[in-house]
């Protein structure tokens, strides 16, 4: 007996539609210019029209766009297709947040979150690769080793997908859900900044799922040759995973620190495009007891980011089993924000959202892809018997 997972993953390989989520507009338009002997003004006009349908109102049938003639219809569907991931398991916390486990390619499993009351209304943070090749100490995720990084088309769809599941479509509506896209989930986003840019052009198109680039957010552990460009090419706000204040400590904790030391880091931050106090740089700070989180280390915090327009986020460490660390205790938390609040400083203490489903920050890691591939293994088995 086949099956069924198999069946639909080799079908979905087979397929030699190319896919036109992910594609930037003008790409879109040399696409159908190719295909479909389109000249340029023809071919912009029905990629203006494709991108409403997808981005604005998530259709996912071109035989639904009903503003382009059924011959066209029928000759895009057969040359193209609008891809969505396979969603393997949805998982909603107790707090409202939900995590996914989404199948983009086989092989290529990622796991993102969306968190109701972020931002303006709500957060979803984004994988933008397999796996991670960092191995942070204190992240879940680090644990998993990198399979590759994701295309646009693969970003961008999770997004999709998520809109599909809050219902949220058409587009830009003033009760919408997802305001908010942070690049904080599976992988160093720098590590694949040209798939990420290229997401981050289609997310805050206007006409289409159009969220803002000041509420598009991409967190690093700090790959600082790729600081510059990414504020130079995507206007995206930036995050730095920091989490310690001296290199030894953040040798330790964030191993890419050995390659780019924090005066390294710092100094690309101060640099960061178009930085003000209304574009500030967020500085995540993970509390790890008796690590991380002493008074002193409070005062040498804000020492090191004088002069940088800043927010630092203190998120008490979210442990998992096996986890080396334990989070600090609440009243030390709040005293090491008291410190840099009177330094100036905004230190919101993130609260933790989706802990019950290991959706936490630091926390995904898609176990789930190992039990399912051993209960497709037992099925085989048992059929062949």
């Amino acid at each position: 007996m086949a099956d069924p997972v198999l069946t639909a993953a080799t079908e979905r390989r087979n397929d030699l539609r190319r896919n036109v989520v992910g594609l930037r507009r003008d790409a879109l338009a040399e696409a159908f210019a190719e295909s479909l002997a389109l000249d340029a003004k023809k071919a912009r006009m029905r990629a203006n029209q494709v991108w409403r349908w997808v981005y604005h109102y998530g259709v996912t049938d071109f035989a639904a766009m009903t503003d382009i003639g059924k011959d066209l219809r029928e000759a895009l569907a057969a040359r193209f297709l609008i891809g969505r991931p396979e969603s393997l398991d949805r998982q909603v916390s107790n707090d409202g947040a939900r995590k996914y486990l989404l199948r983009l390619a086989p092989g290529a499993e990622v796991e993102c979150v969306y968190i109701p009351d972020v931002g303006r209304a709500g957060a979803l943070c984004v994988s933008s690769q397999v796996g991670c090749t960092l191995s942070c100490t204190f992240c879940h995720t680090g644990t998993q080793k990198l399979v590759r990084n994701l295309s646009a088309a693969e970003i961008v769809s999770q997004a999709l997908a998520v809109k599909d599941d809050l219902e949220e479509w058409p587009s830009g509506r003033e009760d919408r859900q997802l305001s908010n896209i942070v690049f904080m989930g599976m992988g160093e986003p720098l590590y694949n900044l040209d798939n990420v840019a290229a997401a981050i052009d289609v997310i805050s198109d206007g006409d289409g799922i159009s969220i803002s680039r000041r509420r598009i957010t991409v967190s690093t552990s700090g790959v600082v040759p790729e600081i510059q460009r990414l504020g130079a090419e995507t206007g995206a706000m930036l995050a730095i995973s920091l989490h310690a204040t001296n290199d030894s400590l953040r040798d330790e904790l964030v191993p890419i620190n050995r390659k780019y030391p924090i005066a390294e880091l710092l100094d690309a931050c101060r640099a960061y495009p178009d930085l003000s106090n209304a574009r500030r740089i967020t500085f995540e700070y993970v509390m790890l007891k008796g690590v991380n989180d002493s008074d002193a280390e409070a005062r040498e915090l804000v020492r090191l980011l004088k002069g940088i327009p800043a927010k630092i986020n203190l998120i008490p460490f979210n442990p998992w089993p096996g986890a080396p660390y334990e989070c600090s205790s609440w009243e030390r938390i709040e005293a090491f924000a008291e410190i840099v609040n009177r330094a100036g400083y905004a230190s919101p203490i993130r609260t933790p959202r989706g802990r019950d489903i290991l959706a936490a920050c630091g926390q995904l890691r898609s176990a789930s892809i190992k039990e399912r591939a051993s209960e497709r293994l037992k099925a085989r088995l048992a059929a062949d018997a």
